[in-house]
């Protein structure tokens, strides 16, 4: 019998083997080489089983996975061994066997040791600018060389703010290989469009929208100066879902640039289906989109252990929901999961068990996992 959607396959496959170093964790999947070292393919499958054609993938069949163990654009230690807990959990096994994709990257969970400064004072009201901005650039980097390649990419946090880099890279590399811009989904509690000057926290996971659209810049290269026009995108193709704690300053941003958004009062008004009709109807059907999904956008019966959890949010199934409809549109060409911290919940509470568990379904729904 075939595990549920939220089962975990360590039943039917050989646990991983794991073992750490200076700067990364390394985790072995089931019946591949050992060897870490490069960007390479590490899981190879059969056939991709997702019946959809990809519009702006010249290899669908390809997932490049990125797995981001950082911490730094907030406050809560944790966050940083999400990745590992996911992969622990036979995540990218349930994609190679069940889904189909042959898995290209690195079989590391990285923690960016090297490029965290000794030190890093507060600068434009930001925590730990230069550590973030480093490690953003170099997961721009990581996932530009994965998109450049035709192949949709996965990365795995960590917290939000590491999306600077992701839909940095991603937006480079389509600009480069289809010469679009791509659109955003953003799913989460939180609009994260903070500038440094309107953040009450200064914590930087709760900015990275305001950086990657240019409503905030900074010349110092050491500190997002690196961020150019090729890594933005647009607040014309930006989209929210299911907010419902949204900060005064980043209210009027929303209201000021016309920013496409959908809380929880929207989707309690028209249900999750018709949202997801207007917001991709809002992005049009020719752009590549770049779904950045944050786990607290779930409802903490849901998805109880990450940082900043907000009662009254979405439900498993719409969460669910959303990554299948994205998936349907062939469009999509990057995911990203984050904010999961499996450390926030009790020992012997399942809590951050379930987190983990709902985090790789929601994966898989966008990776194209269908009900029937």
């Amino acid at each position: 019998m075939a595990p549920s959607r939220l089962s975990d396959i360590a039943d039917i496959a050989p646990p991983p083997t794991k073992s750490t170093g200076a700067t990364a964790t390394v985790t072995t999947l089931p019946d591949t080489p050992t060897s870490s070292v490069g960007s390479r393919t590490f899981g190879r499958s059969i056939m991709n089983t997702s019946l959809i054609e990809s519009k702006f993938l010249s290899h669908p069949e390809d997932l490049g996975v990125v797995a981001v163990g950082f911490s730094g654009g907030q406050c809560k230690p944790g966050v940083d061994a999400a990745p590992s807990a996911l992969i622990e959990s036979g995540l990218l096994t349930q994609i190679r066997d069940e889904l189909g994709y042959n898995l290209h990257g690195h079989d590391t969970v990285h923690l960016y040791t090297d490029l965290v400064p000794k030190e890093d004072p507060d600068y434009r009201n930001m925590k730990n600018p230069r550590a973030v901005s480093a490690v953003t650039k170099k997961i721009a980097d990581q996932v530009y060389n994965q998109a450049k390649e035709g192949r949709l990419v996965l990365t795995l946090g960590g917290d939000h703010s590491i999306a600077i880099g992701t839909i940095g890279g991603s937006a480079k590399a389509i600009r480069e290989r289809l010469g679009r811009e791509i659109a955003v989904i953003w799913v989460d509690a939180h609009a994260d469009i903070n500038t440094p000057e309107t953040s009450g926290s200064g914590n930087i996971h709760g900015m990275p929208v305001s950086f990657l659209t240019g409503l905030a810049r900074e010349e110092k290269e050491d500190i997002f100066g690196w961020i150019k026009d090729e890594n933005r995108i647009s607040v014309k193709k930006m989209v929210y879902i299911g907010l419902r704690d949204v900060d005064a300053g980043e209210k009027r941003i929303l209201r000021e640039n016309g920013i496409k958004a959908f809380s929880m009062f929207d989707i309690d008004r028209h249900g999750i289906g018709r949202v997801m009709e207007m917001a991709l109807g809002h992005i049009g059907s020719d752009t590549p989109i770049h779904l950045s999904f944050d786990v607290d956008a779930l409802d903490p019966m849901w998805a109880p252990s990450t940082g900043t959890p907000v009662r009254g949010g979405l439900t498993l199934r719409e969460g669910d929901y959303i990554c299948e409809c994205v998936h349907q549109t062939g469009s999509l060409v990057a995911v990203d999961l984050v904010e999961v911290n499996p450390s926030l919940a009790p020992a012997e509470d399942i809590g951050a068990h379930e987190t983990v568990r709902a985090g790789c379904s929601l994966v898989r729904c966008a990776l194209g996992e269908s009900l029937l």
